[in-house]
């Protein structure tokens, strides 16, 4: 799920580095930046058996400048430092790359995403969401990779598993749950759907003992404090695992032919594994499902123009575990689900190991009752749900903005190191009950982001808006401020890049947010997986309030480590 910038997501396919040919780093001259041809491109069967390897360390083939750290799960560990790239001065003013070398880059770039699958659905064509092959369109990406400090980006790494563990925590406390959405039910119907379910399964004590959590924090890095605060974490439909990959490596390969003229060292491009390791923590979940009959579901909208990013994982899931997937909108299920009297769940007569959800996060995927019997459905079923309904409410706004008050984190986690480390990410979050915040917000506006129970992008409340609807739910005087929680304003650095969207170019200033996945699979009190893997980079124009990729506000991007 693209989810939206706090101050101020495009689609794709997409492997990881860890599975994704990576062609060495050729000389260059000035008068010849392509001096290596035969390497620019990457033969699509090299791409696709390249795969089935065992994955490798998330930071592999990437030097860093000059600590010689790579992270891998979370963890910062020690590498071999390689060789220092070019001596060049690097240029990170994009604006200024010469003309003619823009357009050859721009050119090698568009040949390079149509070859190795950085493609969407066209929305100009109006089969393009639901015919595979039909209106493809390269996905909306920067040209160059974004400067980020190499501190910020392994702190931001760090933090993945002990945020992956505090959703665990808060999801098995129902109690909590329930009282701090409260009020938000009484002023927002469709979280209160959702809590009427997570109600059902608590009346029949039903446990979720095998639990799988695909997640993606979001961050952004403050100009003014040069602090990392977390906009956002995503518990459903963390969209963009296989096309982020794609992106890092295409900038990769451009590095590799102009990185010499440019300043640019490829190696300093972080390895990308999201889809591997989303593949991995599917496998084994299955595993732990113990039915070598039983499919994984993809629960997807009806129409779904960023389809290719999710037929990657299956694909690889296909290739590389022999686990074949099925995919169904909600209507389907409800159509074609069966409960069996041990709790397994049957879509068109075949069993469901594991539920992935692409679809169910906001209103619009319940256009009528059926969409709310298939999500009860699958909730009461034996099926592994990603996310389980305590988990899709775990990464709600209210939620993020209650676990920021004092002491509330010492309610789930015991580690003062890991909590002090989460505490400093934390940008400010308030509820509208505090008279003096809501105050300062409509004197201010514009140092606050007023956000509802919303995901997918193009929901938040900015400037002028956030003093207007102030001012409008204080003269109501009910209950409809609980459907909203204000957040610090962010404001990050604003630089000069490159966009490509329709196969134009678009030089602009811009901003950027980083997304770091990570995957928590546990089965009653073993925790067999808990990873940082891969990231999202979104970047878009600084004038743009919102920022969610396939909401259209935003492109693809990678960072490149300074």
């Amino acid at each position: 799920m693209g989810a939206a910038y706090s101050s101020c997501s495009s689609y794709s396919l997409a492997f990881p580095t860890d599975i994704f040919y990576s062609p060495p780093v050729t000389t260059l001259s000035k008068s010849n930046p392509r001096s290596n041809s035969n390497s620019f491109l990457c033969p699509t069967r090299k791409i696709f058996h390249t795969h089935l390897v065992k994955p490798l360390k998330i930071m592999s083939q990437t030097s860093l400048p000059s600590s010689g750290l790579a992270v891998k799960c979370g963890k910062v560990e020690e590498v071999e430092t390689q060789e220092e790239g070019s001596a060049r001065k690097p240029m990170f003013d994009y604006h200024g790359i010469d003309q003619d070398l823009l357009q050859e880059m721009v050119y090698d770039a568009l040949v390079w995403s149509s070859l190795h699958g950085l493609l969407v659905g066209d929305k100009s064509v109006q089969r393009s969401g639901k015919v595979p092959g039909v209106g493809l369109v390269h996905a909306p990406f920067a040209l160059l990779p974004v400067p980020f400090p190499e501190s910020h980006w392994r702190q931001a790494c760090e933090l993945a598993p002990i945020f992956s563990e505090l959703v665990d925590r808060v999801s098995l406390d129902g109690k909590f749950l329930q009282e701090s959405l409260s009020r938000t039910k009484k002023a927002d119907a469709f979280t209160s759907r959702l809590l009427d379910i997570h109600s059902k399964m608590l009346e029949i004590n039903k446990k979720e003992e095998i639990r799988l959590g695909l997640y993606r924090s979001d961050y952004m890095l403050d100009e003014q404090t040069k602090s990392l605060l977390q906009i956002e974490l995503n518990t459903i439909s963390s969209s963009f695992p296989g096309l982020s990959c794609l992106v890092t490596e295409l900038h990769r390969t451009l590095l590799n032919h102009y990185g010499e003229v440019l300043g640019l060292d490829p190696k300093r491009i972080p390895g990308n594994t999201a889809l591997s390791h989303f593949v991995e923590a599917f496998a084994k979940a299955w595993t732990e499902y113990n039915n070598p009959r039983a499919v994984v579901m993809f629960v997807v909208q009806a129409e779904e123009r960023n389809m290719y990013d999710q037929h990657w994982i299956s694909a690889v899931l296909k290739e590389r575990h022999r686990i074949t997937t099925i995919r169904k909108t909600m209507a389907e299920i409800d159509t074609e689900g069966e409960l069996l009297s041990d709790g397994t769940l049957l879509v068109g007569g075949k069993a469901i190991a594991v539920i992935y959800f692409r679809a169910g996060y906001m209103p619009n995927d319940y256009p009528s009752e059926s969409e709310w019997k298939a999500r009860l459905l699958m909730e009461q079923s034996s099926a592994i749900k990603c996310p389980s309904i305590s988990y899709h409410l775990a990464g709600t706004k209210k939620i993020q903005q209650e676990l920021a008050k004092p002491d509330v984190l010492e309610r789930f986690l015991d580690n003062k190191e890991d909590i002090a480390k989460l505490r400093k990410c934390f940008a400010g979050l308030w509820s509208l009950d505090d008279s003096e915040i809501v105050k300062k917000a409509i004197e201010i506006p514009e140092l606050f982001v007023m956000k509802p129970q919303r995901e997918g992008g193009g929901n938040n409340i900015y400037g002028i808006d956030v003093r207007e609807t102030l001012l409008r739910l204080q003269k109501e005087g009910t209950d409809g401020s609980a459907a909203y929680i204000l957040m610090q304003r962010v404001f990050p650095n604003v630089f000069a890049t490159v966009l490509m969207r329709d196969g134009i170019c678009h030089k602009d200033q811009a901003i950027s947010e980083l997304g770091i996945y990570s995957a928590y699979l546990r089965n009653k009190n073993k925790v067999i997986v808990n990873d940082q893997c891969g990231y999202l980079l979104r970047t878009k124009v600084s004038s743009s309030d919102e920022g969610g990729v396939a909401a259209g506000f935003a492109v693809l991007d990678s960072i490149y480590l300074t």
